[in-house]
């Protein structure tokens, strides 16, 4: 019992650290021309991406960390300097940053005729620099558990630790979501499902932390998700089985739902695309809305400052405390994200997987016949 409330307390603590720690960049930027505060300047700039890695305001002054620009310009070749060069709306070798049009935050090209294109762009911002950290946990919390089980004697005790966390997690996946999901072969596809729930939970984490190196929106940005949706989607496919395929590309309905006119088949075949794509949503919106929600409340202290103090001190107060609770149930969802993704991602595997079991069992049933 006292463990469990050691536990609640360090989580209240935590988030509402995070709570005043995520008004300070706030602050930093919380008004715009006139005074005014800006809600959704805000809270697009803290989920969107950008060329240069915002750490705050201090002695007036805002902190940045500039980030490499590379693009393929269509006079010039590949070029490669650093964003400090655009800051402030400058442009540096025909190239700028975009502040409006389709192109608004993005580095466009001017051309000797004066028009404006968008390069190749394959520059590092603050998603790609901060999927690049969070890359790198992953690899050094597998790699630090991996070495320990290298070392790892079989008399030994059970593990403790960071082992024992990454022990206890895997194996919680592997018995509670992959196995009854994926079904007999839940072997080859672990690796995958693991890492995929392992970069998931990794990035959502570092995501609700907002000060550097952690704050990037990354399982908030659509990109991000599209290609774990495609990874998934790739997976199920490339090792779905005959039954599987047999089942989507002609199906066992009556005659008349397949030809002339293939229904069914086309039912099944949009099918194959939608269950990515429900990946793909689900985790970018749950992400993004829960960021978004966390930065609306903070503006709440702005919003109020020239309605006077008291109603600026009881709406602070609120929106603290609602700050608190959103980071309370940022915590839980960052990880129900990773489980629901990782659980979603084994039963699509393992519907491709269908029909597998059922043909070892009938070849051992042959094998047993034919001995007797």
């Amino acid at each position: 019992m006292g463990y469990g409330r050691k536990i609640f307390n360090w989580i209240v603590l935590s988030a509402l650290a995070l709570a005043l720690v995520l008004e300070l960049p706030v602050r930093a930027h919380a008004h715009g021309e006139g005074g005014d505060v800006i809600v959704k300047d805000i809270v697009l700039e803290h989920i969107g991406d950008s060329y240069e890695w915002h750490i705050g305001k201090f002695v007036g002054k805002h902190v940045a960390i500039p980030l490499p620009v590379i693009v393929c310009s269509r006079e010039n070749g590949w070029k490669c300097f650093s964003s400090s060069h655009l800051h402030g709306g400058h442009s540096y070798e025909g190239f700028h940053i975009a502040t409006e049009g389709a192109y608004a935050g993005k580095v466009v090209e001017t051309l000797p005729d004066g028009s404006q294109v968008r390069p190749w762009d394959l520059s590092i911002t603050k998603t790609v620099a901060g999927l690049l950290i969070n890359s790198t946990i992953v690899v050094l919390l597998i790699l630090g558990a991996a070495r320990h089980y290298r070392k790892r004697r079989i008399t030994d005790s059970a593990p403790m630790g960071l082992a024992g966390l990454v022990e206890m997690l895997v194996e919680s996946l592997v018995d509670g979501i992959i196995k009854p999901c994926v079904g007999p072969n839940y072997r080859k596809f672990a690796p995958y499902l693991l890492t995929a729930f392992t970069f998931i939970f990794i990035n959502n984490i570092m995501g609700i932390i907002p000060i550097f190196p952690a704050g990037t929106n990354i399982t908030g940005n659509i990109a991000a998700t599209f290609v774990l949706a495609m990874a998934t989607f790739l997976v199920t496919n490339l090792f779905g089985t005959r039954h599987y395929w047999k089942e989507v590309l002609w199906p066992e309905v009556p005659t008349w739902l397949k030809v002339p006119l293939p229904i069914m088949p086309a039912i099944e075949i949009i099918g194959l695309f939608t269950k990515p794509f429900a990946l793909m949503i689900r985790l970018f919106a749950n992400i993004m809305a829960g960021h978004s929600v966390i930065l609306i409340l903070i503006c709440i202290v702005f919003v109020t400052a020239r309605m006077g103090a008291t109603v600026n001190t009881s709406m602070s107060i609120v929106s603290i405390l609602l700050g608190i609770f959103m980071n309370c149930m940022e915590l839980l969802v960052a990880f129900l994200q990773a489980y629901v993704f990782t659980m979603l991602s084994s039963v699509f595997i393992g519907m491709a997987q269908e029909g597998a079991g059922h043909h070892e069992k009938k070849n051992d049933i042959d094998n047993l016949t034919t001995k007797r």
